[in-house]
């Protein structure tokens, strides 16, 4: 598929052909949630913890004899119904982390990926550079671009001077390329990347066959 290709002048420069089998495939909604629910689950740190009666303070001591005082039988005030008691089934440290297939990951990401290019949410430049590393130049050229809401930079690699004047951009992120994942796009209304990002993400991603050597 074709996207229109931008400079960092804002000028339409000319065109950018996308891999079909990366930007342009059918949209798997079921696998988008499965990923996301992985992503989210393995973002939980699972430190929740409560005591049991064994762990709370307190004497073991009865509270009162069992028998003649007229009152409901009781053992000890360390008892989950006694206040400052202990928990009954409350939350204790655990891992939450769940696993899901490469293929599976690489084909939810192609899906979100697809969904942004047939919706035009996504602005190939043909390189993004900002040397001054200043907020408001990062904010000139994504306003240029035409995008009004949150926007993900995608970059070939790590650029600290692109990082500082998105950064401070409510809603924009950077990402480099290569860990670019369902989750954080889902998390943007538009994918604002260079050509080289979107060669890396369509080596990373494309379905073309493994050459076998005879």
């Amino acid at each position: 598929m074709q996207a229109d290709l931008y400079n960092m002048a804002e000028e339409v420069i000319g065109s950018v052909e996308l891999a079909d089998d990366v930007f342009a495939c059918e949209v798997n909604e079921g696998l988008v949630h499965q990923a996301v629910l992985m992503q989210q689950a393995n973002a939980r740190q699972g430190t929740a913890d409560t005591k049991t009666r064994g762990e709370v303070s307190g004497t073991g001591k009865k509270v009162w004899k069992q028998k003649g005082t007229g009152r409901a039988r009781q053992g000890q005030v360390r008892a989950p119904h006694w206040r400052k008691g202990g928990v009954v089934f409350g939350p204790h440290p655990r891992s939450y982390a769940q696993d899901m297939p490469k293929k599976m990951r690489r084909a939810a990401l192609r899906s979100v990926l697809s969904d942004k290019a047939s919706a035009d949410l996504i602005r190939v430049l043909d390189e993004i550079a900002i040397p001054a590393g200043k907020t408001r130049d990062a904010v000139k050229f994504l306003g240029a671009l035409g995008i009004d809401g949150s926007a993900l930079v995608v970059m070939p690699g790590s650029d600290q001077l692109v990082v500082r004047s998105v950064r401070n951009i409510p809603g924009a992120d950077v990402l480099p390329a290569d860990i670019v994942n369902t989750l954080s796009v889902l998390n943007h209304k538009y994918l604002v990347l260079p050509v080289e990002a979107v060669r890396r993400i369509e080596a990373r991603l494309s379905e073309q066959p493994e050459r076998v050597e005879a």
